[in-house]
């Protein structure tokens, strides 16, 4: 029975939630049955959820076989609806948008427009010619086709120029045959990017490839070993303190906080492998990573950055993924293998081996929790619960990776976002993030630093891909969700009243 605190919130989430989907089939109606159906993929990430925390907060119990045959049941209809909306012709509806935008900035600016042929378009005002050398700029008109992309009008743009057209074919063997085209006549000279345009419709902008990332500096390697180091310290100070002394006190005790200080950074360590393998993979170059040192968990991960241009979202996704990934799952292994050997006197037959921690510990977190129940049973209603050290751990490497996966700026749950959705969701997204923080740190002084951190450090969005307008496809976007899911699974807590229904707490 839920109690007169927790039902005031409950109700709140679920006409929040039903009131985001109205408005969503309002904005799809327009659309038609396109619409409708994009409508639907959201209904159908959504109601798992609905469904689970509906049935919990009723007092009905899903064993962890149910929460997976949801999760899967959703994918895969997901996908399904996917592959419905681009038989219909999604993007071909998406791309009839007005172009008024994209004429009034040509005026206003005074851009050169051409036709394919090189004949100038009558304007209003003399156009400025684009900043590419003459000669350049001819060679890269002649890459354009009749059965690629058939450029009509070019646009002065920074140190480069746009190319306006009309597609001829598939996005991404399009643009993979006039990039190879480009660098065949020119080299690695300049860079060509597939974007949308303001008005929706797809354009080429070349420019000069001495506007990639530039590699790490001298100074920027030596700071990354500091934080490095800085994130050393506060790893084995963390783990002091988690086992009720500080070693700044009392060096001697080195040892004892060495193991689990040393599994804190086997996760720090697979994110960063996660990233490089997917990385070098798709020949892009990465940055040292540079550590968050923290005495709340020993670190909050780290921050990398890309030094190459990236080929397309897809590729943003793998790299942005992969890292989480790795981390995530050998932190969850971790988690499962401590919490199968909590059991008392099985902790290796060390006492030294077993850390007792109150119960509620497992309401921190709904992923923990639940996992708990599930595997510790009736153990959970003790005031002290014995653990392995691997729960403590894992329990910390996930927390880390879902910290990492916020979706916000340039973190790798801001990147996915922006992968999947586009650099406009993601900016949402990312506001969104902030206020949040924002609210949350009024009583939790990480979601503060991390508040900072996104502010300060990772706000910005990543650069645009060569090629912006090719989407990962379904299965990549339902890992996203996917990851985004078990992020609030991780951070969000389990209220009193509801863990107790669930068994944690006396």
């Amino acid at each position: 029975m839920l109690t007169s605190s927790e039902t005031p919130i409950i109700g709140t989430i679920v006409l929040a939630t039903f009131g985001i989907l109205g408005w969503g089939f309002y904005r799809a109606r327009p659309f038609g049955k396109l619409g409708i159906l994009a409508w639907l993929q959201s209904v159908v990430l959504i109601a798992p959820w609905l469904l689970f925390f509906g049935l919990f907060a009723a007092g009905i119990y899903i064993n962890l076989v149910g929460i997976l045959f949801l999760l899967v049941a959703s994918t895969v209809l997901y996908i399904f609806l996917g592959r419905q909306l681009r038989e219909l012709g999604q993007d071909a509806i998406l791309r009839e948008r007005a172009t008024q935008r994209l004429a009034a900035d040509a005026a206003h600016q005074g851009h050169s427009i051409e036709n394919s042929d090189g004949s100038e378009v009558p304007t209003q005002q003399k156009l400025e010619v684009p900043p590419i050398p003459e000669e350049d700029l001819s060679i890269i008109k002649g890459i354009f086709g009749i059965d690629t992309f058939f450029a009509t009008e070019t646009i002065a743009y920074q140190e480069g120029a746009i190319f306006k057209g009309n597609l001829r074919g598939e996005p991404e063997t399009v643009h993979n045959r006039l990039t190879t085209s480009l660098r065949e006549r020119l080299g690695d000279k300049y860079r060509l990017f597939f974007v949308e345009n303001t008005d929706g419709r797809p354009v080429m902008i070349v420019l000069p490839s001495r506007n990639d990332p530039r590699p790490m500096t001298v100074a920027q390697k030596i700071f990354a070993l500091i934080l490095f180091v800085a994130t050393i310290a506060t790893s084995l100070e963390a783990v002091g303190l988690l086992l009720n002394f500080d070693l700044l006190a009392n060096p001697a005790r080195f040892q004892e906080v060495l193991p689990i200080s040393a599994s804190i950074f086997v996760v720090l360590a697979a994110h960063e492998i996660g990233h490089w393998l997917l990385a070098r993979r798709h020949q892009v170059k990465l940055s040292v990573p540079f550590l968050l040192p923290a005495l709340q968990l020993g670190s909050f991960g780290a921050i990398t950055r890309f030094q190459s241009v990236l080929p397309n979202r897809k590729v943003l996704f793998d790299i942005a993924l992969a890292g989480p990934a790795a981390g995530g799952i050998v932190s969850f292994v971790m988690l499962v293998i401590g919490l199968l050997l909590s059991h008392e006197g099985l902790a290796w037959g060390f006492n030294h081996w077993t850390f007792q921690l109150p119960n509620e510990f497992f309401q921190g977190s709904i992923l923990v929790g639940t996992l708990a129940r599930v595997i510790l049973g009736s153990a959970l209603h003790s005031p002290l619960v014995n653990v392995h050290p691997l729960v403590i751990i894992g329990w910390l490497g996930l927390v880390i990776t879902a910290l990492n996966l916020m979706p916000a700026g340039q973190l790798d749950g801001g990147r996915i976002v922006q992968a999947i959705y586009g650099r406009k969701i993601a900016g949402r997204t990312t506001i969104a993030t902030l206020i949040v923080l924002g609210l949350v740190s009024l009583g939790n002084p990480l979601a503060m630093y991390w508040a900072i951190v996104i502010l300060f450090l990772q706000r910005d969005l990543e650069r645009p891909t060569l090629n912006e307008i090719s989407e990962p496809d379904d299965a990549r976007a339902a890992l996203g969700l996917l990851a985004l899911f078990l992020m609030i699974a991780t951070l969000l807590p389990l209220t009193p009243g509801l863990a107790g229904r669930l068994g944690i707490g006396s």
